[in-house]
């Protein structure tokens, strides 16, 4: 019997896949799907050291859990696995892979262990004096076997024998390649022999030195075998930890498997969602080459795909099914991820395949009976069913799965069926949970376009593909005459309908099209917009830093020369900046007063108004508060919110002729006061007052010491004192 994945055509594609593992595993994962999630999304964004092949070691855990004795090969995988997660540690992984590396705590027993191999996964000789002894003594009779056998292949006794003059290897013994006759000048055994009747001679002048070599290589083996018992021993003590370590390998390896083969292949991971849905965007069926991206919404009980023969509805059903396993199992594949969405379902069954069999007496309908009895025992699964009204009478087939697929749902079953029957399809269509789709076909070029209309019932073309495929016209004509006029009536209005709601639906993404356009190009106009607006600010700014630095100047040089005449010019300068402020005003008649709780767009940032205080406001964009000019605030259209607003600050200028004697500076800022206070105290002068009164409340007494500070160092000022029984007001006589 098929596997799920041999009837969804995903069998090489899953091969492939499997090429990416350190070891031979099966591609499901236990445990949780959102954390094995966690673990590849985090992994996808780093370089990680690259896995080095390890056998599967279930049979020798068995063999240490039992105190066996592993071999040097055996242990040295434990040791490479161990060693891979110390590399790990090593480099710079981000959460939660980190916090999980760094919890995996290797014991002093098993770092020593690992002390004792090379890179080669032999012992290391420098760690062992008795084996280091054991090598030199190995090479230096290597060294010797060499040297004698090539003075015998360069001797001129032999010359006349010798095939070549090089040292063959046959069954890990050094020959000599000689032709018969050989006997007469040299003792030799022969070791093997040629196609040709050539000789593979062992010289019997090096016997001696291969008998040390075969003592040493056994004395060498004792000691092998010694560490051999010492490790297993120690492994056996630490068997858990071994287990661990085992099953942690394997589960770095589904993790860095299923990265590395999405980077190759520029696939997507599509985590599973918690609704029973199948929204498959830009989706290509791994098994087909050049495939047409599948755009494709199933979120009903039932997907009842109908129309041409050939037109992709196998595929169709198939592409859903696929995706749904290959998520299932976290298997990136090719998608637009961020449109794509695919729910879990706890099973995924496929009725494809003709079930009818010789051996077993069965015939079709049997057969898809038999399938379909089984689905009574599932639930939360999803089905896809190819050709439903295959091997019987369809219109008793159509009434027998309408009422199975009605019962099925209720138990959690999500249906994809191809169906060419049209009675069945008029039957479910009626129903909300049903989602019809009809796979289209291009008249003008006579074959199926591989394209799906969503909520539309096609036609099957079966006299337009049997033409297509060579059956002669005379004959299709024919068996158009035999069919009936009134079904092929039935047929063309099918087409027109369909035909109709593909070119409206065309109409719709078009007009969808242009409205995108034109969004667009508002948004370009509001961004000029934005910047225009920013040029004047930035232009406007730097006037008015300009005009605070001459005033400055202005004030300074007054400072050393007290003049009427240049408190006159400086008042001046002042009504000349009210009047560009109130040009700037003027400008923009029509623009919304803005008010607290009103949407804003502060430069390329939006917020909400916290409060206002006369030309600045607090606002707050992503949690962040700051106070900036209300004149670079843009209103934005929201639902209106009903707010408390706060009372304004309003500093009331009591005038008597042509200055004021008293100016109220509560709830100001430092520095606005001192540029009010500026103003007036020229006002007052230029006027000729002998006394004014400042207004500045009691409070926390900081801006009273404010002002104080200033008018301390302001020319032209006979005293100031506190107004008695008043804390909250200072009396300036100038």
């Amino acid at each position: 019997m098929k596997s799920i994945t041999q009837k969804l055509d995903l069998d090489q594609h899953i091969e492939t896949f499997k090429n990416f593992y350190a070891r031979d595993k099966a591609i499901e994962m236990m445990g949780d799907i959102n954390q094995h999630f966690k673990y590849i999304s985090a992994l996808s964004t780093v370089e990680f050291p690259a896995m080095k092949e390890v056998p599967n070691l279930d049979e020798q855990l068995n063999r240490i859990k039992k105190q066996g004795i592993l071999s040097l090969a055996e242990i040295y995988a434990f040791v490479q696995m161990v060693e891979y997660f110390n590399a790990l540690k090593a480099s710079s992984l981000p959460e939660p892979l980190n916090k999980w590396i760094r919890e995996i705590d290797v014991h002093e027993d098993i770092a020593n262990i690992i002390l004792y191999f090379t890179s080669e996964g032999n012992i290391n000789p420098e760690r062992e004096p008795e084996l280091y002894e054991i090598e030199k003594a190995l090479k230096q009779n290597k060294s010797e076997l060499k040297d004698k056998l090539y003075r015998l292949a360069h001797s001129s006794t032999l010359k006349d024998y010798l095939v070549d003059t090089q040292v063959h290897f046959l069954n890990g013994e050094e020959t000599l390649l000689v032709r018969g006759g050989f006997n007469k000048v040299l003792k030799a055994s022969v070791v093997g022999r040629t196609a040709g009747g050539f000789f593979y001679i062992l010289p019997q002048s090096i016997s001696h030195l291969k008998e040390k070599e075969s003592v040493l290589l056994s004395r060498k083996e004792e000691v092998v075998y010694r560490y051999c018992q010492n490790f297993s021993a120690t492994l056996h003590k630490h068997y858990l930890f071994m287990r661990f370590i085992n099953r942690e390998y394997d589960k770095f390896d589904h993790y860095q498997a299923r990265v590395l083969f999405a980077r190759a292949y520029d696939f997507n991971f599509i985590l599973p969602s918690k609704r029973k849905v199948v929204n498959l965007a830009g989706f290509c069926h791994p098994a087909i080459e050049n495939p047409k991206p599948v755009n494709i919404a199933l979120e009903k009980s039932v997907m009842l795909v109908t129309g041409v023969n050939a037109g992709g509805k196998t595929m169709l059903l198939k592409s859903l099914l696929s995706a749904v396993y290959m998520s299932k199992n976290l298997l990136p594949f090719k998608c637009n991820a961020e449109k794509t969405e695919v729910g879990h379902f706890k099973s995924i069954e496929a009725v494809i395949d003709d079930p009818q069999s010789v051996k077993n007496d069965i015939s079709t309908f049997a057969g898809r009976m038999v399938e379909f009895s089984k689905l009574f025992e599932k639930e939360n699964a999803i089905v896809g069913v190819d050709e439903i009204e295959l091997g019987t009478d369809s219109d008793e087939a159509a009434s027998l799965f309408r009422v199975m697929l009605d019962e099925l749902k209720k138990k959690g079953i999500t249906f994809i069926v191809t169906t060419h029957h049209k009675r069945l399809a008029s039957l479910m269509s009626a129903d909300d949970d049903v989602e019809l789709i009809a796979a289209l076909y291009d008249e003008e070029k006579r074959q199926p376009t591989y394209t799906f209309l969503q909520g539309s019932i096609g036609k099957s073309y079966a006299f337009e593909t049997a033409e297509r495929y060579g059956v002669p016209e005379h004959i299709v004509l024919k068996a158009k005459e035999i069919y009936g006029e009134d079904k092929e009536n039935l047929n063309e209005l099918i087409e027109k309908s369909t035909t109709l709601e593909r070119e409206m639906r065309l109409k719709l993404e078009q007009i969808d099209k242009e409205l995108k356009a034109v969004e667009s190009k508002r948004e370009d106009l509001e961004n000029i917009e934005e910047k225009l607006n920013e040029q004047q600010r930035k232009a406007v700014a730097t006037l008015e830093n300009r005009y605070n630095a001459a005033t400055k100047r202005a004030l300074e040089a007054m400072k050393v020369k007290e003049s009427t005449e240049g408190r006159r010019l400086l008042n001046e300068a002042h009504k000349h900046k009210k009047l560009s402020n109130q040009a700037k005003k003027a400008e923009q008649p029509n623009k919304r007063v803005l008010q607290v709780g009103d949407r804003v767009k502060y430069r390329t940032s939006k917020g909400e108004i916290l409060s206002i205080r006369n030309t600045e406001a607090t606002i707050e964009v992503d949690g962040m508060k700051m106070r900036v000019p209300l004149s670079q605030l843009r209103y934005i259209e929201s639902v209106q919110k009903k707010v408390v607003k706060k009372p304004k600050t309003v500093v009331n200028v009591e005038k008597s002729g042509r200055g004021a004697i008293s100016i109220k500076l509560l709830g100001c800022y430092a520095d606005e006061a001192i540029d009010k206070l500026d103003v007036f105290l020229s006002d007052a002068l230029v006027a000729g007052f002998s006394e004014v009164e400042i207004i500045h409340g009691t409070g926390g007494g900081v801006l009273k010491k404010v002002i104080i500070d200033y008018l301390k160092s302001y020319p032209k000022l006979q005293s100031f004192h506190g107004q008695k029984g008043n804390l909250g007001i200072t009396i300036v006589k100038l």
